[in-house]
């Protein structure tokens, strides 16, 4: 089981949703993504928001067009992509994939990608990756890891979040790396590129965040 995520971002940086949707897969709602996902033949299992971004007409479509809709005052301690992501996590799925949260306030940006943190604070083996039309993120804890080629991302770049990424090695890049320390403001690994099928990447300590990415 794959779930998706929509949440309110930009729709001109949304990817084609309908490629993402099969019978497998439960799709979530956040705020004005829920509207946008009814707007796109979608109907998402549950909704979550405050709503605050909707008009009276819209609103009135998502209160008949979803059957588990949980609605919060403005002023709370989560914001609504965390109360999503949250109920996510619980139903423990292969696959979370999240859109819609690029674009639009850079801290609420900023917020969705921090937030990628949680999971892996549950299981250090989840998923969870965050895509629009020009890229896709995710994070890792140590170890060692596969990627393969995705047409159309032709860049892949590694930042840390922590203070310092320990041991850093690139098999199978254009600028390959041996046992590298990768500090916080680093841009050593920025626009990095496959030269093969599939490439590998290690490290020891800390968490990395790798964007794969097209012009």
């Amino acid at each position: 089981m794959n779930i998706n995520i929509l949440a309110g971002g930009p729709i001109e940086l949304l990817p084609k949703l309908e490629r993402y949707q099969t019978d497998e897969d439960i799709w979530v709602g956040v705020d004005r993504g829920v509207f946008t996902l009814l707007s796109n033949g979608i109907k998402p299992t549950i909704a979550f928001g405050d709503f605050d971004s909707v008009t009276d007409d819209e609103m009135a479509a998502i209160e008949q067009g979803v059957d588990e809709l949980n609605r919060f005052m403005p002023e709370k301690d989560e914001t609504d992509m965390e109360l999503a992501l949250e109920w996510a996590i619980e139903q423990k799925p292969e696959l979370i994939r999240v859109f819609g949260a690029t674009g639009g306030r850079i801290d609420h940006f900023i917020a969705n990608i921090q937030l990628l943190i949680k999971p892996l604070q549950r299981d250090h083996s989840m998923l969870v990756e965050i895509f629009d039309k020009k890229n896709i993120v995710f994070l890792r804890m140590p170890g060692k890891y596969s990627i393969k080629k995705i047409p159309g991302f032709k860049y892949i770049s590694f930042l840390p979040i922590t203070m310092e990424v320990s041991g850093i090695t690139l098999e199978g890049f254009k600028y390959p790396l041996v046992d590298r320390q990768l500090p916080l403001g680093s841009t050593l690994c920025i626009s990095n590129e496959l030269i093969n099928d599939c490439g590998h990447f290690s490290f020891s300590k800390g968490i990395l965040m790798v964007v794969r990415s097209n012009d």
